[in-house]
């Protein structure tokens, strides 16, 4: 990555809060906010769900799957949507066919109903999603007060995950696990409303262009790298599926970067991403997203399959989780922003959440919520706060005005992307480990299999998790903002 070369702030940049209040950011992150609630919300309905619809246990991971790798397959071109037809436009575009999709969604027959309804909330939660963050740097143009409302609207996002894990414990406990996504139609026409009052009409911009072999490329190459990823367990690493698969992705996205190269109307420009702050910052929310959603996954199973818990235990359990990242999205990602080098904040956060990971490389049949589990969410909750909004501040500074739909959508894209990796990923480490362990101990217990499948799963997520801060380390070298005197 080139070293970073000082860009314009946004010259179009809409007034400040303090003449517009704080009611744009309330509904901005009300709807970023339905987008993450309803990946958490699935992940405790996951064993109700499987059972309901008679998934196995290699395809039950893409009822979250589906959602998450639409989303990061075209987030790109929901950003590029957004910079051409205006950010408040496609919001409410993406958040009406979000209601329709979860809709249907409810009334599945089937897992494949059900997943291809996943699939379709997950490309209008691209757009809905791209749109915010463009909104967001548009609204907030100045740095110190873009850092704060950052910690803000991360904050709210985290308590969007303790949310989805209460609403979706409750939901499926007391009515069904279809309510988890029926209850996303009444929250849509609350956004819908309140964007329409208060968001400001912002203009497109005609001259962009949408190049949609780029989009075809970036889409079937993330969705073929994630489904040989998820998939490997099932078939063998040594398969021809999986082998097919994998290189197909390397190939796609070779040519979608090789193509942003040549392309005037290009889908992500690689100024974009060539910045080198911009560029290892997005890599910190990729593991990021990839070690809240892996320890989510596995948690999920030790809790209800192992331990026993019901779908509402299950998510009170992981409650402290959700409470611990708030806090350090909201309070101290906000303090430490404005004192510490994004370097050092950010890779100390990363080191953090492989702490938080460790306890559970020690999980047994016969492991206790406490003092275990309890420890590695509260840990792991204060590492994902602080380094979600560290890294995404530092991802959106000095972005062109041209370019905010890009970089936002950039962004977003990154997060998706280490959420459908860390669901897969970790996932198919667990089974091939829990596979082999079984194979080889003929007398144990499919429980102590599967656990062990999950302690192996973790250790690989702290191994990630460190090899990724070492360079955001060495190479991440933007000062932190100015604070006013």
């Amino acid at each position: 990555m080139r070293p970073a070369t000082p860009t314009a702030s946004p010259a179009t940049a809409v007034a400040s809060p303090r003449k517009r209040g704080w009611l744009p950011l309330a509904v901005i992150a009300s709807a970023h906010l339905m987008a993450v609630l309803d990946t958490t919300i699935m992940f405790v309905a996951l064993p109700s769900v499987q059972h309901g619809l008679g998934m196995t246990v290699t395809t039950r991971q893409w009822v979250v799957t589906a959602y998450t790798l639409a989303l990061a397959g075209l987030l790109l071109l929901g950003g590029r949507l957004a910079d051409r037809l205006g950010a408040r436009r496609t919001l409410l575009i993406g958040v009406a066919g979000f209601a329709l999709a979860s809709a249907a969604g409810g009334a599945s027959v089937d897992g494949t109903m059900l997943i291809a309804a996943r699939a379709v909330q997950g490309a209008f939660a691209a757009m809905l999603v791209s749109s915010t963050k463009s909104l967001l740097i548009t609204v907030y143009a100045d740095e110190e007060e873009r850092a704060r409302v950052i910690g803000i609207f991360t904050g709210t996002l985290t308590a969007g995950v303790a949310l989805g894990l209460i609403l979706g414990g409750v939901l499926t406990t007391e009515l069904s696990w279809r309510w988890c996504l029926y209850v996303n139609v009444v929250l849509s026409l609350a956004v819908i409303i309140g964007a329409l009052r208060v968001l400001p009409a912002l203009p497109g911009r005609r001259e962009v262009k949408i190049d949609i072999a780029s989009v075809l490329l970036a889409s079937i190459g993330m969705a073929a790298l994630v489904y040989g990823l998820g998939e490997a367990a099932a078939f063998g690493w040594g398969s021809g599926r999986i082998a097919g698969s994998l290189i197909a992705a390397v190939v796609l996205l070779g040519g979608f970067v090789a193509r942003q190269v040549g392309q005037p109307n290009r889908l992500l420009p690689l100024r974009v991403v060539l910045d080198r702050n911009r560029g290892w910052a997005m890599t910190a929310l990729i593991v990021n997203a990839l070690s809240t959603f892996g320890m989510m996954l596995i948690l999920t199973y030790q809790l209800q399959s192992v331990m026993h818990y019901s779908a509402l235990r299950t998510g009170l359990a992981l409650i402290p989780f959700a409470v611990a990242a708030g806090a350090g999205s909201a309070l101290l990602a906000p303090l430490l922003m404005v004192r510490v080098p994004p370097r050092w904040l950010v890779t100390a956060s990363i080191v953090i959440e492989a702490a938080g990971l460790v306890p559970l490389i020690w999980l047994t049949p016969g492991s206790r919520y406490l003092p275990l589990i309890l420890t590695a969410t509260i840990i792991e909750g204060l590492g994902t706060g602080v380094a979600g909004p560290a890294a995404l501040s530092t991802a959106l500074r000095a972005v062109l005005p041209s370019d905010t739909g890009a970089a936002g959508a950039g962004t977003s894209a990154a997060g998706q992307l280490g959420a459908s990796l860390g669901a897969a990923l970790l996932n198919t480490i667990a089974a091939a480990a829990t596979a082999s362990y079984l194979a080889a101990h003929a007398t144990a217990s499919s429980a102590a299999g599967t656990v062990h499948g999950f302690t192996v799963a973790m250790a690989w997520g702290v191994a990630i998790l460190l090899a990724a801060a070492v360079p955001i380390a060495v190479f991440v070298n933007a000062k932190a903002p100015a604070r006013r005197r």
